[in-house]
C-alpha cells in the first residue's frame, strides 16, 4: 500500500489535477486549459458543501498522485439529511492498485459521515468495468438507474 496523505485541494494543484483528467478523458481537448481551470475553480470555491480534494504520495516530495471532489448537498427530503456525491475520482496510472483509491474513497466516506449525510452517491461510465468492480469491493452497490442529458446546448 502506497503512503498518500489527502488535503483539500488548492489553486497551485490544478495542474497536477489536470494532468490526472488528461489520463482518463476521451480527448485532449476535453481538458481544460491551466487558465479555464482557475475560472472554474474560482466558481467551484464559492460553493459552500463542494471540496475538490488531491492524495499526495509522501515518498515523492508529496507529488499529487489522486484526487476526487466532493458535494455535499443539503436536503427538504430525507428528513433534512444531507447526502454526498463523488465526482472526477482519478489515480496516476503508475500508482493504481496501490490502494491510494481506496484511501481516497474512505476519506470520501468519512467526510460524508461528519457531514450527517444518509448516502454517498457516484456515477461511473459503462464502460469502467475495473472502476465498477473496485467501487463494489469497497460496498458501493447499483442503486436505482441514472438518466443523462448528454447535451443541453
Amino acid at each position: 500500500m502506497s503512503t498518500v496523505h489527502i488535503r483539500e485541494a488548492g489553486k497551485s494543484d490544478l495542474e497536477s489535477v489536470l494532468a490526472l483528467y488528461s489520463a482518463i478523458e476521451d480527448s485532449p481537448a476535453d481538458v481544460l486549459t491551466l487558465e479555464e481551470a482557475q475560472t472554474v475553480w474560482a466558481q467551484f470555491a464559492r460553493y459552500p458543501s463542494y471540496r475538490l480534494w488531491v492524495a499526495c504520495d509522501t515518498a515523492q516530495k508529496d507529488a499529487v498522485v489522486g484526487t476526487y471532489a466532493l458535494l455535499v448537498m443539503h436536503n427538504l427530503a430525507h428528513r433534512g439529511a444531507p447526502s454526498a456525491i463523488v465526482e472526477d475520482v482519478v489515480v496516476a496510472a503508475g500508482q493504481q492498485g496501490m490502494g491510494i483509491g481506496r484511501q481516497m474513497m474512505a476519506h470520501a466516506m468519512q467526510q460524508a459521515r461528519e457531514a450527517g449525510c444518509y448516502k454517498l452517491a457516484l456515477s461511473s461510465n459503462l464502460r469502467r468495468k475495473g472502476a465498477h468492480a473496485f467501487y463494489e469491493s469497497l460496498g458501493f452497490a447499483q442503486h436505482g438507474l441514472s438518466f443523462v442529458v448528454d447535451t443541453l446546448t
